[in-house]
């Protein structure tokens, strides 16, 4: 986790069209997951007992200093994600994985809900094997219970340099409710959820 916290600074220092974003300091330690729309991957971790922020942003392709533009053309190679900063002393990585699978549609290849094209895909970027494993663990705990009736599309992969989204971006759902509330719901996200987690879309409850 030292090693991408260290990539994190860096990576939002060259960021210079994007919003600023602060490193994990001590104590802290940050997870990526890509879960189709970054705005509505922040708000269930904004939730969270144990996250001290979330930001948007991208990650996963080679064009540095990519710009919301390039990234949802699908040509950049990269994704949208959300970065979760947290204190793993009040919640645990394994929390964070349970959270993502039910705010998600695992089975959506190259897709999530009514968003199309790989800048959509769902993934789990992991910083190091620790990280791997768990995430390794959970998706095939996933798989075992038989719930999902179809094959995790989810990917987990190592991380790679993230750039924060531009500022406007960030907290939309708080600075756009309108609007944000009219996209989740013409997107179908809510109850996609719903149809397949049931009682435990979107929460956070284990």
């Amino acid at each position: 986790m030292k090693r991408l916290a260290i990539l994190f600074g860096l990576w939002a220092a060259l960021t210079a069209t994007a919003t600023t974003a602060e490193a994990p300091g001590p104590g802290e330690a940050m997870a990526i997951f890509a879960g189709g729309c970054f705005w509505c991957m922040e708000p269930p971790y904004d939730k969270l007992d144990g996250v001290i922020r979330t930001t948007s942003g991208y990650t996963g392709g080679e064009k540095p200093n990519p710009t919301y533009k390039d990234v949802s053309s699908g040509r950049s190679g990269h994704v949208e994600v959300v970065a979760v900063v947290y204190n793993p002393e009040i919640v645990s990585y394994e929390k964070l994985l349970h959270l993502f699978w039910r705010n998600i549609d695992p089975v959506r290849a190259n897709a999530q809900f009514c968003d199309a094209g790989p800048q959509y895909r769902s993934v789990i970027y992991v910083g190091n094997e620790e990280e791997r494993e768990r995430a390794e663990a959970s998706k095939a705990e996933l798989e075992a219970s038989g719930r999902l009736g179809l094959p995790i599309a989810t990917e987990i992969t190592d991380a790679a340099p993230f750039y924060p989204a531009e500022s406007y971006h960030q907290d939309y759902y708080l600075k756009n409710p309108a609007r944000y509330a009219y996209y989740r719901w013409g997107c179908g996200r809510d109850q996609r959820l719903k149809q397949i987690w049931g009682d435990e879309a979107g929460g956070s409850r284990r």
